[in-house]
């Protein structure tokens, strides 16, 4: 039959080589310079092409990341820009695609971890602030206050009264951000029940990715639909014409990253900024220098 679909194992077999080739293409990213896309290649299938495709167009997105961040940094913007989505969506990829080649100074991520004693007693959003940016900095949440409105929600650690009282207030605190000349983005990454479910058990498998798989990730896949339910009810509330929600579409995650990156290039129009020509100073050299030679003990050992 030509519309025979082919045999399971053999359609999870070529997911799970496109797998590991992503974990590898993620290593090669920073090796990597146009030129050698431009090497033909003695395996260079149709899956191949597709990679150097998805490469070229990384590196020019990324050219365009460090313009803007130039332009961040020279007009003293500030930028948030904030990740959500369900466990294995592939937020932290994209991330690290946008990260990968601009100054931690100008850009870094907050990912925070579980609140303390104290920080459950405080105001909900005043562990957040203390991240926000100053002019001329873009931070990255990877995951967020949302946290109350997802997993905080679904696994019990608040009640419903302060889920309302979130819903509430969050449009509130995300209006006296925008007002206060902060860029607020925000994005949700999709992916279905299939891929979840396939991503989890890749993690399972391979001993370098199980630490991303907590007892919680593991809970969550039992809890998918709940999750689904709290995630509808985030989006309709929290949907405001300040800072709305724009959903990236993550089953492909090259597609995924290229598109949100592409995305976020859009929302804030940036230019070229003017830079002052560098020149390599010569060398200072002194006649009464001399350089002291290092104890063998403390050369660490050549072992490669």
């Amino acid at each position: 039959m030509d519309n025979a679909q082919p045999p399971r194992r053999i359609a999870d077999f070529d997911r799970i080589r496109a797998e590991i080739a992503d974990s590898l293409d993620e290593e090669l990213e920073l090796q990597m310079d146009e030129e050698s896309l431009e090497i033909p290649s003695a395996d260079a299938d149709a899956a191949g092409i597709e990679r150097r495709r998805y490469f070229r167009e990384l590196f020019r997105l990324q050219r365009e990341l460090v313009r803007l961040q130039d332009w961040v940094q020279d007009q003293k913007l500030k930028v948030v820009v904030i990740f959500e989505g369900r466990d294995s969506a592939g937020k932290g990829g994209a991330i690290k695609r946008i990260t990968q080649r601009l100054n931690p100074r100008v850009c870094r991520v907050v990912a925070l971890p579980a609140p303390s004693e104290r920080e459950r007693s405080q105001w909900y959003f005043q562990r957040y602030v203390p991240h926000l940016p100053a002019g001329g900095e873009m931070v990255l949440f990877d995951r967020s206050w949302y946290n109350r409105a997802g997993v905080e929600r679904v696994m019990g650690f608040c009640s419903a009264e302060e889920v309302e009282e979130f819903f509430r207030t969050v449009p509130d605190f995300e209006r006296m951000l925008v007002s206060s000349g902060i860029i607020l983005i925000k994005y949700w990454f999709s992916i279905t029940d299939e891929e979840q479910e396939f991503r989890f058990n890749m993690r399972i498998h391979d001993p370098l990715k199980q630490w991303k798989l907590s007892p919680m990730d593991v809970e969550s896949r039992r809890r998918w639909e709940d999750y689904t339910r709290a995630k509808e009810a985030m989006l309709e509330r929290t949907h405001i014409p300040e800072a709305p929600w724009w959903v990236v579409e993550a089953v492909d995650k090259k597609k995924a990253r290229l598109n949100c990156i592409a995305h976020l290039l859009a929302q804030i129009p940036y230019q070229d900024v003017a830079k002052p020509e560098v020149t390599l100073p010569p060398r200072v050299r002194n006649d009464d220098y001399v350089r002291h030679p290092v104890p063998d003990d403390m050369y660490v050992p050549d072992i490669y």
